[in-house]
């Protein structure tokens, strides 16, 4: 027997070592490569993909708009410029019994400054009354080759973009020749032209 040892000695010190290295080898913690995968998948979800349309696309700009007339909480509301007629009188509530729908356009952009009025059945108003900046009717006429956008923004129709626009046309074409020169400027058609030609001036 301790013949055989002998001669096989280094051979079997040789496999101890081996069998005690392998042990050692797998009794080491396999966390931290997974735990880095993780961590790493983790980050990498929670960071929002953004587009470069939602980074360059502006936020709707805040306006307040004056109700008033035949609804069931008239009041100050605020709105947005891509917001209708048809919004403002949902958030107020809705129409009384005896408002007069047939004289309301619920399509109709709002704007800054816009007072809404909601006649009731048998009131006759203008269509101006209704679209315009005031209750009454506008008697003093707005020349478009002198006001500033806030003045402009008193018209029927008139919003920010528009107010704006008429300023940038007149700077870089000089002032408006005639009332109907006004058609020029994008987003203004006949229809809307027909509803300002008369509250409208360019001397």
């Amino acid at each position: 027997m301790m013949i055989w040892f002998e001669k096989y000695k280094t051979v079997f010190i040789g496999a101890v070592v081996v069998v005690l290295a392998l042990i050692l080898y797998l009794g080491q913690p396999k966390d931290q490569s997974v735990a880095g995968s993780i961590s790493s998948e983790m980050l990498d979800a929670e960071i929002p993909q953004i587009t470069a349309g939602e980074q360059n696309e502006p936020l709707p700009l805040k306006i307040f708009v004056d109700l008033k007339g035949a609804v069931q909480n008239p009041g100050l509301y605020e709105a947005t410029e891509n917001d209708r007629v048809f919004d403002i009188i949902a958030r107020s509530g809705g129409l009384l019994d005896h408002a007069d729908e047939k004289q309301i356009n619920y399509a109709q952009k709002v704007h800054d400054e816009m007072v809404i009025y909601i006649p009731r059945m048998g009131e006759i108003l203008d269509n101006d009354v209704f679209a315009g900046s005031s209750p009454s009717k506008q008697t003093e006429k707005v020349n478009i080759n002198k006001a500033d956008s806030t003045e402009l923004q008193t018209l029927p129709g008139i919003g920010p973009a528009k107010a704006n626009a008429i300023i940038d046309f007149r700077e870089q074409n000089g002032s408006f020749k005639q009332t109907e020169d006004l058609q020029k400027i994008s987003g203004i058609g006949a229809k809307t032209f027909e509803k300002l030609q008369d509250l409208i001036t360019v001397h």
